[in-house]
């Protein structure tokens, strides 16, 4: 009896024990339109910590990694999981959604220089502040671009490819669709595309293909097609570690090799079973489209164990840690 009493006792002093290791703050930084509102988790210490930038992926996605097609937690998981290995992080709204909603209300004003100069707004914030020793930019998917292109400005301490793109993105786009759209719909796309590649909107689109190809995200999409994954990473100094999942339905591992190749002095981690969302997840597309819905799963082990080796071997993160 006394020894399920003490299970219960531990069970409930459990939350308490956790709210004590880490600190959970409110950020915002002031940006030329207003302000970007984000979060901090920070372990608790004395002493400064290796702080991580954290770089959501595409559409309107918030601080947490969600977006109206999947609530997943995985960069508040992945914060989560960081703050373990004592890692401090940030995560941020991107203009235009969740907090950050009023810097950005109209989306067909963005472009990717906006989202390149709000990281750059947040990493100099926390690179002046005396409780971070080193700061590095961790970007997802569409965020590792922007990590990218951000880190000649910023020139952090490290930087971290997840799961991103080592192609044109409008090439990465093409081949998503195929497959997966009726003929017929798939050459509308394939013509939108080349349409956006030359420059062009067009106020015309398919309702099928209006998620992708709305209007008001055209002239944003103009601008990201103009930009080689690639050719930005190559162009970056920073130790680089490229991760990607063996189960990413959206980034395969032919991207990650393509940055590798782009820059032979980065690591290259594959994850055996991990997908989009940085969960272990089985390799049929059902199952790995199950996981954009599922924040219940943890995020995959191996992933915080790469990152925490890697920062380690390169003095970024003490190895007491």
């Amino acid at each position: 009896m006394r020894f399920f009493l003490l299970l219960g006792l531990l069970a409930m002093f459990a939350p308490l024990a956790q709210a004590q290791t880490w600190v959970n703050q409110r950020m915002t930084v002031q940006v030329p339109d207003g302000h970007l509102h984000g979060s901090l988790l920070l372990p608790k210490t004395d002493a400064p910590l290796p702080v991580a930038l954290l770089i959501a992926g595409s559409g309107p996605t918030d601080r947490d990694g969600n977006n109206p097609l999947g609530h997943n937690d995985s960069l508040k998981r992945l914060a989560q999981a960081l703050a373990k290995r004592g890692i401090a992080s940030v995560r941020y709204d991107k203009r235009g959604v969740g907090q950050s909603q009023p810097v950005a209300p109209d989306e067909s004003q963005l472009k990717v220089e906006d989202y390149v100069d709000d990281a750059v707004a947040w990493s100099r914030l926390l690179q002046a502040d005396p409780r971070f020793s080193a700061l590095v930019l961790i970007g997802h998917s569409e965020g590792a671009l922007i990590a990218s292109l951000a880190e000649p400005t910023v020139k952090p301490a490290a930087l971290i490819s997840l799961a991103g793109s080592g192609r044109p993105i409008d090439a990465l786009l093409r081949e998503q669709l195929q497959g997966r759209l009726p003929t017929a719909l798939l050459a509308s796309a394939n013509y939108l595309i080349d349409e956006l590649n030359a420059g062009r909107i067009h106020q015309q689109v398919p309702e099928p293909l209006q998620v992708l190809f709305r209007l008001s995200v055209q002239p944003y999409l103009i601008s990201l097609f103009q930009e080689d994954p690639a050719a930005a990473f190559a162009n970056t100094t920073a130790p680089a570690l490229i991760i990607q999942g063996s189960h990413d339905i959206q980034v395969s591992s032919k991207d990650a090799q393509a940055l590798k190749q782009a820059r032979a002095d980065a690591e290259l981690a594959l994850i055996k079973g991990m997908g989009h969302v940085l969960r272990i997840t089985p390799q049929d597309s059902a199952g790995q489209v199950a996981s954009y819905n599922s924040p219940e799963l943890p995020i995959a082990h191996a992933l915080t164990e790469q990152i925490s080796r890697f920062l380690t071997e390169h003095g970024v993160l003490p190895a007491s840690s």
